[in-house]
Parts: C-alpha cells; sequence; structure tokens
C-alpha cells in the first residue's frame, strides 16, 4: 500500500493510491471503521492493516490525483532522528569540513534530533532561510516506526518498520558551518524544515527490492531545474535500518510515527559535490529540486 495524507476542498483527508492512480478516502472508503489520518492508523496499524487488506485495499478511487493537493503523509512526526549512515558522504563531508571521521562512526550508527515540527509534503514551497547564501538539499530514505519497543535486536527490527517515504533533509550550509565545532549537532542549520512525500510505502510492498544483505536496491536521483545532480542507491548504505533501530532503541522505548532518516545517500547533496566540481553552486529562490526513490516517488519542492 502507499497511503497518502492529501487535502481536497479545503479539508486534510487521509487514503491511500488505488490501482488506477486515483485516491481512495480511508475514512470515507471505510464508512468510518478506518481512522481519518494516517497517525491514527499507524498507531494501531496491527489492527487496522488487516481490515483495510481484508475489506477495502480494491475499493474505488475518490478522486483523482491531478484533483487533490499531496500533503507530508506524515504530516507531524513523533519524532525525527537523522542519522550518517552512508559511508560515501559522511567522508566526503568530513573532508570539506577539515575534520577526521571518527572511528566510532564505522561502529555505531550516530544521529541527531531535528524538528519534527517543520514537515512539508511534496509541491510545497520551501523558504530559503533569512540569511542563508548557501542553501543544499540532502537525499535520504526515511523509515516510520509502527509498534513500540525497546532493547530491539537487528534481527527483530523489521517488525517496528512500518513502511518507508522519500526524505530530503534541507541544509543551511553558512548557518551550519558554526555550530559543528561545538559539539551539539547541526541545529539552525537544519531545523527549518524537512520534506518528506509523496507517499508512505508499506514495509512488505518494498520488500520486493531488499538485497541478500539485507539493503534494498533502490535508485537515489535528484534534479535540481530539470538536471540529474544526483544519482545513487540506497544499498551503498553502510548501517541499514535494523542496525540503526537496534543502536535507538537501546534503553530507550521507540514509538509509532517516529521517522528515522537514512542519513544522505553518497553524494546525495551540494555540499559533497564541491568535492570535485568546478561549477559548484548552491540552492537559490526560483529552484525546482526533484527527488526521486524507486519504488516510492518522487518529491518535489520549489525554493523561494
Amino acid at each position: 500500500m502507499k497511503l497518502v495524507t492529501f487535502k481536497t476542498e479545503g479539508k486534510v483527508r487521509s487514503g491511500w493510491i488505488a490501482a488506477d492512480g486515483g485516491i481512495v478516502d480511508m475514512a470515507k472508503a471505510s464508512g468510518g471503521e478506518l481512522p481519518d489520518t494516517i497517525s491514527a492508523f499507524i498507531e494501531d496499524n496491527e489492527k487496522y492493516m488487516p481490515i483495510l487488506k481484508k475489506k477495502y485495499q480494491d475499493a474505488k478511487a475518490d478522486y483523482a490525483l491531478e484533483d487533490v493537493e499531496l500533503l507530508c503523509p506524515l504530516p507531524m512526526p513523533a519524532s525525527f532522528r537523522d542519522f550518517m549512515s552512508f559511508k560515501e558522504h559522511t567522508e566526503h563531508s568530513a573532508q570539506l569540513f577539515n575534520m577526521k571521521v571518527p572511528e566510532y562512526y564505522y561502529k555505531k550508527p550516530v544521529f541527531y534530533f531535528s524538528n519534527s515540527k517543520s514537515f512539508v509534503g511534496p509541491e510545497a514551497e520551501v523558504k530559503r532561510p533569512d540569511g542563508c547564501q548557501r542553501m543544499d538539499y540532502e537525499c535520504e530514505l526515511a523509515a516510520i516506526i509502527g509498534k513500540s519497543g525497546k532493547d530491539i535486536s537487528a534481527e527483530s527490527a523489521d517488525d517496528y518498520i512500518f513502511g518507508y517515504s522519500v526524505l530530503n533533509d534541507w541544509s543551511a550550509r553558512d548557518l551550519q558551518a558554526p555550530e559543528i565545532g561545538c559539539g551539539l549537532g547541526p541545529a539552525k542549520g537544519k531545523d527549518f524544515a524537512t520534506s518528506m512525500g509523496p507517499c508512505i510505502v508499506t514495509k512488505d510492498e518494498f520488500e520486493q527490492y531488499r538485497t541478500a544483505d539485507g539493503r534494498f536496491d533502490v535508485p537515489m536521483t535528484v534534479h535540481i531545474n530539470g538536471k540529474k545532480i544526483t544519482d545513487g542507491n540506497y544499498k551503498t548504505v553502510l548501517h541499514t535500518f535494523p542496525a540503526i533501530i537496534e543502536h535507538v532503541s537501546k534503553n530507550v522505548t521507540i514509538y509509532p510515527n517516529e521517522v528515522l532518516g537514512s542519513g544522505t545517500v553518497g553524494n546525495g547533496c551540494l555540499l559533497e559535490l564541491g568535492v570535485t566540481d568546478p561549477n559548484h553552486f548552491w540552492l537559490e529562490p526560483g529552484d525546482e529540486v526533484v527527488m526521486e526513490i524507486g519504488g516510492i516517488g518522487v518529491l518535489r519542492n520549489k525554493i523561494i
């Protein structure tokens, strides 16, 4: 299933993408048997998912896709942890900041908490922060937690994932740079916006892309104003989501509707490309950033 949050006739609704590409209104199609928000559905998905699949999976679309406005599928996550799970990105970034990658990084997935209340969806306009001249995108895969747990092993961690989405961790590099040396994370360089969407693909549907080593073979691409800038693949990740969940849940309970960002795929941002590109540039108002991950879809945003 591909679950969505959308707006029509001034009202925010939730549903899924039908086989014909249209949108099924979850509460409408089920006569209220299913909830009217994605967060409520995920909160109790072990109850609702069997009902959806048994009774409503083949429901006819209520709206054509072009007649609704897709929003962030999970508008206000319970929390947002973002990781640095791709070795290539981490090493490139360290080089640019004249830093050495700590040995700990290769052993454990490291993360920071970002602003879970500043999520936006596909087609949303994203304002370049005041005082920023070096705005950047970061191409990531997001995992959405589907049930509570603590001290979870990597071997059982998949049971706690509800689904996946495309995530753009916007960055203000010139605001981020002076914060790096303070040791508390990027803070104001990251908190102004995070894009996610266009949908949440349920875990079972995403399994078809799994590789023998437990990763996913899905392309991760970014086009800016129609030109391909990033061409990566999730299968190159160092720390997988099961490893991430094992690390995060040690001594800590995780909950449904929390979002985990994979971190940026190799060459998945303009900062990295500055290592080798003599024509390096930053995002400007008017630029269109189109991010796509195989099996999920397109996340498109315009800078203002």
